[in-house]
């Protein structure tokens, strides 16, 4: 259980809780997002990627036929479970490690690239960016990405979000607008930022699939009871079979920052 006065008012959640769910319905990143990784000159043959809060593996899976060497961790271990369950079905070589982005059991410059997607305003970044430094080649690259639903423009994310504020009004992870991905001061010491990019995806889903993609956010499955994740359940694919077809897209902004070793 995560218990963090940044997130979510403080109120405790647990990754570990909607793992199957995260397995099953969280690998949603467009060709487009990982297109923009490879044309920026990431996860590409001849570099050794760490990839921090992995959690099933989706990063390091979706980019591993590129060629790259990947090492994914996590905090939570039914997450990794899940990762190397998805990865070994798939026939892929990844290591995976339950360990926490502050921790490395990882050699001085083991790596090209550190990624962390989705994860990186969870760390501690006074005792990160001078770890993250540390484990870097003398060229190394952070790079870290998002990705959100704008439910100011995109009516279905708009009324889902909604209700998932019905069930934990005390969810952060929501009212999303475009921006920069947040830099904290601390790494200025350790890094330069070399590139900021803000730009637009639209993601297809089915119900069903945005629906479980809704259940796995934070804010239900990784917070709520299993009770109140059911009556959710029910309610949203109510709202869902009453709103919209049974395909659709979902509009996304997507951002990513690009930092070199200092």
């Amino acid at each position: 259980m995560i218990e963090d006065k940044r997130i979510d008012h403080g109120k405790g959640f647990d990754w570990g809780k909607a793992s199957e769910d995260y397995a099953k319905y969280r690998d949603i990143y467009p060709p487009a997002f990982y297109q923009k990784i490879l044309d920026l000159g990431f996860c590409i043959n001849g570099q050794k990627v760490l990839d921090l809060g992995t959690g099933t593996g989706v990063l390091p899976r979706n980019l591993y036929q590129y060629g790259a060497e990947f090492v994914g961790t996590d905090i939570s271990e039914e997450q990794i479970n899940q990762a190397k369950k998805l990865a070994a079905a798939g026939g892929m070589d990844i290591e995976f490690r339950c360990l926490p982005a502050e921790v490395s059991v990882f050699p001085e410059q083991s790596f090209d690239v550190i990624t962390a997607c989705q994860c990186f305003f969870y760390f501690d970044h006074f005792k990160f960016a001078p770890l993250a430094k540390k484990m870097l080649k003398e060229s190394g690259k952070l790079l870290l990405l998002y990705m959100a639903w704008l439910p100011f423009e995109d009516m279905i994310a708009g009324k889902s979000e909604e209700l998932v504020l019905r069930y934990n009004p005390s969810w952060s992870g929501c009212r999303e607008t475009r921006h920069y991905i947040n830099i904290p001061e601390v790494y200025h010491d350790y890094f330069e930022i070399e590139k900021e990019e803000v730009f637009d995806l639209r993601v297809p889903f089915t119900r069903e699939s945005w629906n479980g993609r809704m259940k796995a956010c934070r804010g239900i499955g990784a917070s709520l009871t299993e009770a109140e994740v059911g009556r959710f359940d029910r309610e949203h694919m109510a709202l869902l079979e009453a709103m919209v077809p049974a395909e659709f897209d979902i509009l996304h902004y997507a951002a990513i920052s690009v930092l070199k070793v200092r």
